[in-house]
């Protein structure tokens, strides 16, 4: 199981008067909606070797990889004026009012989930199930005797909770101490940080960085291998990266994107390491030149426009809502074991749900208690 994806956006308002990169809104959508995809395909997948859309999971790297480039370009030339405090407001009212409807949508669905794929669920007492709630409102991980499900879930109600978990720490890392990195510094921690990466992705059982999920040792190596590289190289390119002009460059970089997520595997179970090689030039190489095309990129019309800020706006509640839509998708192909052509309208209709959810609840819900918490607790700002 691969949850995904972390999503940071910064709004316009925290941007101030710099320009703002709509691109980059854009291919977060696209890299959301590829994992919703992925997720699907998934419950269809006997190994990660047939796995359809096989490296869906590498998402979360990437969105690692866009949340450290935006956080630098937002932030680094503000700590003269902000506080600690002011950061992790602005973060938390971003981020927390979803996370806490994610929660609610994943423990609502719960026991609509029940299937052979886990067969204690109907036996799960509603208090636990209001406890798990609870403490995934806050994000702190539940060990492995508090998963309510039996796939090892910090956060088994709503899987992805895992990927924001880290993207706290990325941020916490950030505000407390790499900020104040020379960009020297910063590379010689982003190098060590790819050496580790690499060497998790070649030498991993599976040959991939499938992984972080979980409050167990090699988990927890795997979720900050994750996170460690991808974030601080963002941080990195945001600092250093001489920004050109493309024309196309939504286009260009969507298709490379779609292409990377969707490879089949490599090297087969005979010669894993050549997957492992493949997540690692993914990661350290082309999610860069990704993120450094789209930020040089210029959008020319109003209807590439606003494509891209719709799909920004989706990609962070496609994130937080769609996770518990795929259980119960798991949880039907489980019962009826259809093939995945047969599944293909069931598929589409869970898909098209999960497009649907995110917007609704980004509009009758988010906007809206984001405007009420930052009247409160932001306004001074």
């Amino acid at each position: 199981m691969e949850s995904s994806p972390v999503l940071t956006t910064v709004s316009p308002a925290t941007l101030g008067t710099k320009p703002h990169y709509a691109i980059l809104d854009g291919l977060r959508g696209v890299a959301a909606l590829m994992v919703v995809a992925f997720h699907l395909c998934e419950s269809h997948a006997t190994s990660h070797l047939d796995q359809v859309i096989n490296h869906g999971y590498l998402a979360v790297d990437f969105f690692f990889l866009l949340s450290g480039f935006v956080i630098g370009y937002a932030y680094d030339d503000r700590w003269s004026r902000l506080t600690l405090k002011e950061f992790f407001r602005i973060r938390l009212v971003r981020l927390q009012p979803l996370v806490v409807l994610g929660m609610v949508i994943g423990a609502v669905c719960f026991y609509f989930q029940a299937s052979p794929v886990w067969p204690g669920i109907a036996a799960v007492p509603v208090w636990k199930t209001l406890l798990v709630m609870l403490v995934g409102f806050t994000l702190l991980p539940l060990p492995v005797s508090m998963d309510i499900r039996g796939w090892h879930e910090m956060h088994p109600l709503n899987g992805p909770g895992w990927s924001l978990f880290y993207e706290y720490i990325a941020n916490l890392l950030y505000a407390l101490g790499v900020r104040k990195f020379s960009n020297p510094a910063l590379g010689i921690l982003v190098a060590l940080a790819a050496a580790a990466l690499i060497h998790l992705a070649v030498t991993s059982p599976a040959g991939d960085v499938i992984g972080g999920w979980s409050l167990e040792p090699e988990q927890l190596r795997i979720g900050f291998s994750r996170m460690l590289f991808p974030f601080f190289a963002g941080l990195l390119l945001s600092r250093v990266a001489p920004l050109a002009r493309f024309r196309s460059a939504f286009l260009l970089c969507s298709l490379l994107l779609v292409l990377i997520l969707a490879m089949p595997r490599i090297g087969g179970a005979e010669r894993l390491w050549l997957n492992g090689l493949y997540d690692s030039l993914s990661i350290v190489v082309l999610f860069p030149l990704i993120v450094w095309l789209g930020a040089s990129g210029q959008i020319a019309g109003e209807k590439p426009a606003r494509l891209c800020k719709f799909l920004g706006d989706i990609s962070y509640p496609i994130y937080m809502t769609h996770f518990p839509l795929v259980y119960i998708y798991t949880g039907w192909v489980g019962t009826h074991k259809p093939t995945l052509a047969q599944a293909v309208p069931v598929a589409l209709l869970t898909f098209t749900a999960a497009v649907l959810l995110a917007y609704a609840s980004l509009k009758l819900y988010d906007e809206p208690v984001r405007r009420w918490l930052k009247k409160k607790f932001l306004a001074q700002r």
